[in-house]
């Protein structure tokens, strides 16, 4: 997976670079502080982060002086949204022939159209968080002439027949039930999740008898519903394909968790927030450094995990070997199905 998040670092006064008072995530107000804009690659639970970009807030974006000062490169002083900076760096992944399955974000991306249309049209699985207010259409909705009774200028394009409407709305009738997705530290975690397949409404916007403007039908997706045990509700798009099963999308939107490990441990194990410097340059820096470090240390405890595998496979069959055999086993055949399963089971055996 590719977990698209941010990270907050709080930080006091007003020189170094990207500081402002915005939402901080790891507070959860709004604070003083910098926001780095992360692409984490995720197998399971192993994460890398391969990106840190720093977000500048519109109070950098128009002071020219202030972006000097700080160092900022003239291809960085645009303002750019969290998506548009997120999508950039998917596109660095890409040509550096990074691979992954499925992006995935939260509400903050999601919610935004031109993000989810970006990683379409770039032909990339997604599940990102949205707002319960986000609006959709149901699947079977059609583009029709729109008939008046009044007299004037005939209508030059389609209206759907029905509008849309909130997400929560859409999954209200929808039949929920109980999954779980993996085991935590107390147990296996569980919630009710309902998904149905609806339409997107983020098409071009387009005048609707007398509703006003809203946005047309988009492409087909999933609409994901998830009740936790706290009373907490959240919602969720995903293109990923329509026969997938309800187990399957919940274990897919919940694998994002991973990144926020990551976060902290880049923070407290590594020191990710505590560069004191002001520059541009000098915070890419700092924050590649850790990212190196983070990797390698990655690298050493999967080794070592495996290694420790591979020790007790060792002493297990060892173990085995010392017993004698109870019975002499007839010899059989080997028949074309079970020759066609001795390259799996050999690989198995050399695997670490």
């Amino acid at each position: 997976m590719l977990v698209i998040d941010d990270t907050a670092m709080p930080k006091k006064g007003t020189h170094s670079v990207g500081v402002a008072a915005q939402y901080a995530s790891a507070l959860g107000k709004t604070a003083n502080c910098q926001t780095l804009v992360s692409l984490t690659l995720a197998c399971g639970e192993v994460p890398v982060v391969v990106a840190l970009r720093l977000f500048l807030p519109d109070s950098w974006t128009s002071d020219r002086r202030r972006l000097e000062r700080a160092g900022v490169p003239a291809e960085y002083r645009t303002a750019r949204t969290k998506p548009e900076i997120a999508l950039a760096e998917i596109d660095r992944m890409i040509s550096a022939d990074v691979r992954f399955r499925c992006v995935l974000a939260d509400a903050g991306y999601g919610l935004s159209a031109p993000f989810r249309q970006g990683l379409t049209a770039r032909k990339l699985a997604w599940a990102v968080g949205i707002p319960r207010h986000l609006k959709v259409y149901p699947v079977g909705v059609q583009l029709i002439w729109p008939v008046t009774k009044v007299r004037g200028r005939p209508r030059k394009r389609h209206v759907p027949d029905i509008l849309s409407i909130a997400a929560e709305d859409m999954l209200a009738s929808a039949k929920w039930k109980t999954v779980s997705w993996r085991s935590g530290t107390k147990g296996r975690l569980k919630a009710r999740f309902a998904a149905v397949r609806a339409r997107t409404a983020d098409g071009p916007p387009q005048r609707i008898w007398d509703k006003g403007q809203q946005h047309l039908p988009g492409d087909e997706a999933w609409l994901i519903g998830e009740h936790r045990a706290s009373g907490e509700k959240k919602y969720y798009l995903a293109n990923l394909p329509a026969e997938m099963d309800l187990r399957g999308l919940a274990a897919m939107i919940k694998a994002r968790w991973v990144c926020e490990q990551a976060h902290q441990q880049l923070k407290e194990e590594l020191g990710l927030d505590h560069f004191e410097g002001r520059s541009w340059h000098g915070l890419h820096r700092h924050a590649l450094m850790t990212m190196i470090a983070y990797a390698f240390l990655q690298h050493r405890r999967l080794k070592k995990v495996g290694r420790e595998k591979k020790n007790q496979r060792a002493a297990a069959s060892t173990h085995v070997a010392s017993y004698p055999p109870r019975h002499p086993r007839p010899r059989r055949s080997i028949g074309p199905s079970a020759m066609s399963a001795l390259p799996y089971l050999d690989r198995r055996a050399k695997a670490p």
